[in-house]
């Protein structure tokens, strides 16, 4: 039995292609941190208890502001194999554990509506101290934005070196923050 295919050439039956060297599939553009934050963060959160980090990072826009200064969410924890029927745990301000055990049922109406689902079916506290966000404290401006004294901001701007001139206004800067808490 004779095959139908043509005979190969006697001179290239050994050769073959030379292999392509293995280059990585890049990852494509830059990204910016703020995008990659909540997928740093979520291994952590997972690890203590929170399926979505959102919940921490905004509860006071999920409970207000008045009740975010006496209470701050510590875990959710699901039944096995279950996203939902969860036991939501605060941490409360010992004085004011009375008032959210009174609004816990309102809290869990806001916590489910935030997630969209019934996530949460139980509320449990635990008295402790509750840290305020660094949100509610203001900062301080930076010294660069503070008016330099009107007696020596004429002087200064002879000055040709601009890190020389720099310098002697943050000083002026300061000397004026201190003339104003002397008096």
């Amino acid at each position: 039995m004779e095959s139908d295919k043509p005979p190969k050439p006697a001179g290239k039956q050994g050769a073959r292609k030379p292999a392509q060297p293995y280059s990585r599939p890049r990852g494509g553009s830059p990204k910016p941190i703020g995008e990659l934050m909540p997928q740093i963060g979520r291994t952590a959160f997972r690890r203590f208890g929170f399926v979505q980090s959102s919940v921490v990072t905004r509860w006071p826009e999920i409970v207000g502001p008045v009740h975010a200064r006496v209470c701050a969410p510590e875990a959710i924890r699901f039944p096995p194999g279950e996203k939902t029927d969860g036991i939501l745990q605060l941490v409360v301000v010992p004085a004011h554990a009375p008032l959210i055990q009174q609004v816990t049922p309102e809290i869990m109406d806001r916590v489910n509506r935030f997630f969209g689902y019934k996530a949460v079916a139980r509320v449990k506290l635990r008295q402790g101290e509750v840290k305020p966000a660094r949100a509610e404290t203001p900062a301080k401006p930076p010294p660069s934005l503070k008016p330099i004294p009107m007696e020596l901001g004429d002087s200064l701007r002879d000055i040709g070196d601009p890190e020389l001139r720099a310098v002697l206004e943050s000083l002026a800067r300061s000397l004026g923050d201190k003339e104003d808490k002397t008096k």
